[in-house]
């Protein structure tokens, strides 16, 4: 059709759309980057003193700030909060309102929309990220090697699309949006205690390094902070940790193919009431 905008062009106006809903959203701006940002501060006024020590002896050469640590790991976590938690949340709440389905009914190529929804995290994921890095470098001396940059954007890349797709696999499982703030958070949270986000752990066997083993975000955040970490030599790819969280997207990737839903459930409210429905669960 003469003059009907291209692929590209309705991908990059549903971006933009879906970034204007999500800072229209202010809890939702709020858990996704500004909580990662005032946790990075609190944890190194309480902790900032503190090594991480390398799996050697804990020698000068093998031993990092716990601030510059905290840094990368929170960087990670604000990148899966970015993708996960936001797509989770959001996608439920567009369809308990009945966006997806009106969308659906339009001459918009529904992968389009779909798209928008994930790129518009994986900017803010970026954005996040960034604002960490750079917190990490004029407040906490974080050392950025540039040899080892391209290891940190190929793992940020292959994160961030590994839990866009979990958070839409998660999105299509639940039945509502306020069961939707629930499931992510109940998810990311506790994992984020078990995989070196909040909690530095020393403890390389036990229950719960096995557990923060299995699933992706501890492999996620590993991998990422190596690439910011003095302990670690040369260009710090870690393609063990990056197959392991790339296999649980193709998971994710399969499950939200075949399960996702545009229309809402019978029992879920629609318009203001899921909003505000979803926003108090949030909270």
């Amino acid at each position: 059709m003469s003059g009907f905008p291209s692929n590209a062009s309705l991908v990059i106006r549903q971006t933009r759309y879906q970034l204007k809903f999500f800072t229209r959203v202010p809890i939702a701006l709020f858990f996704t980057l500004f909580l990662p940002i005032v946790m990075l501060v609190l944890f190194n006024a309480l902790f900032g003193d503190d090594f991480v020590c390398g799996d050697d002896a804990c020698t000068a050469g093998n031993r990092w700030p716990i601030s510059q640590f905290y840094t990368g790991g929170l960087a990670a976590y604000t990148a899966v909060s970015a993708t996960f938690t936001n797509l989770a949340n959001m996608v439920p709440l567009r369809r308990d309102e009945g966006v997806l389905k009106r969308w659906r009914g339009t001459p918009l190529p529904t992968w389009t929309y779909i798209a928008g929804f994930v790129l518009s995290a994986v900017v803010i994921a970026m954005a996040g990220v960034l604002i960490m890095l750079t917190m990490g470098v004029v407040l906490y001396d974080l050392s950025i090697d540039w040899a080892k940059m391209p290891a940190a954007v190929v793992t940020f890349t292959v994160g961030v699309a590994s839990f866009a797709a979990l958070g839409m696999a998660l999105a299509s499982l639940v039945k509502s949006a306020s069961s939707a703030s629930a499931a992510a958070n109940a998810v990311i949270l506790p994992l984020a205690f078990i995989s070196d986000v909040f909690v530095v752990s020393d403890r390389k066997n036990g229950f719960l390094n096995s557990v923060g083993n299995f699933f992706p975000l501890k492999p996620f955040v590993n991998a990422f902070q190596d690439c910011f970490s003095p302990a670690v030599d040369g260009a710090a790819f870690n393609p063990g940790s990056l197959a392991f969280v790339a296999a649980w997207g193709l998971v994710g990737l399969a499950i939200a193919l075949k399960k996702f839903r545009w229309e809402p459930s019978g029992s879920a409210p629609r318009g203001r009431r899921a909003r505000a429905a979803a926003v108090e669960a949030a909270a």
